[in-house]
């Protein structure tokens, strides 16, 4: 259930076109729907704005497709993250309307048209390496999903910055920025010193053995003395595109 299938269900009820018996049956499994292992929230989207998504790191293939199969009856986007090729090919093989992104991991069945006239503006995902770019792309495929508008500005990272320094006339036209970085974690804190609008900084695991699987670029990033500057959890593409997706959004869920 989305805003807009729920408001279209009131106005047939109100005028008459849907008796409240019909209208009743459609809402059987709203606000939520228990199936075997999962309880899910179809009234995520109406709450907050941003759908329930599956989280598929710790699922089997099988869960994921029960989940999605109930999930694509109620309309709206359907996203699995986390997940697997060898997952992403079982899931495939019972409900072939779903796409996958191998670098982003992630399952996309029925994205929203992007609307431009929702949102502030557009947000602007930059990737510090060609290495952090499947970290960039769960966060750029996150925001695509949910319609939201999306630029993307790849292997900009701090060894070579006339390549981000080039291209400031992209980052003035973002109302929000994701950086995503592994390393050091330098550039959400130069990315912040060149702007005026939010910037989300995402640490990956990219680097060798001091880099502690992220931990470095986390404490470099949450050290950043550039004001503006918001830290997400190392590798998490998608809790930073649903920040940037609430700062960014001009209309109420």
């Amino acid at each position: 259930m989305n805003p807009n299938s729920l408001l279209a269900l009131l106005q047939d009820v109100q005028s008459g076109a849907t008796s409240i018996e019909k209208a009743f049956a459609k809402l059987g499994t709203f606000p939520s729907e228990f199936i075997p292992d999962a309880c899910l929230d179809h009234q995520r989207l109406i709450r907050t704005g941003i759908p329930e998504v599956i989280y598929g790191a710790s699922k089997t293939a099988e869960q994921i497709a029960t989940i999605a199969e109930a999930m694509l009856k109620q309309g709206g986007p359907v996203l699995a993250t986390r997940v697997d090729p060898e997952k992403a090919s079982k899931i495939i093989s019972k409900l072939p309307q779903f796409r996958y992104a191998e670098d982003a991991r992630m399952l996309i069945c029925n994205p929203t048209p992007t609307d431009t006239t929702k949102y502030r503006g557009q947000t602007l995902i930059i990737s510090a390496g060609t290495s952090d770019i499947p970290v960039a792309e769960e966060a750029t495929l996150t925001l695509e999903t949910l319609g939201h508008p999306v630029q993307k500005l790849y292997d900009a990272g701090v060894a070579g910055l006339h390549r981000l320094l080039g291209r400031q006339d992209i980052l003035r036209q973002a109302t929000v920025i994701i950086v995503v970085a592994g390393m050091e974690g330098a550039l959400p804190s130069v990315v912040g010193g060149l702007v005026s609008c939010p910037v989300i900084a995402v640490p990956t695991s990219v680097g060798y053995g001091a880099s502690f699987g992220g931990i470095a670029a986390l404490l470099g990033m949450l050290n950043s003395c550039a004001p503006g500057v918001a830290v997400v959890n190392i590798d998490n593409g998608f809790g930073a595109a649903c920040m940037a997706e609430a700062i960014n959004r001009n209309f109420r869920p």
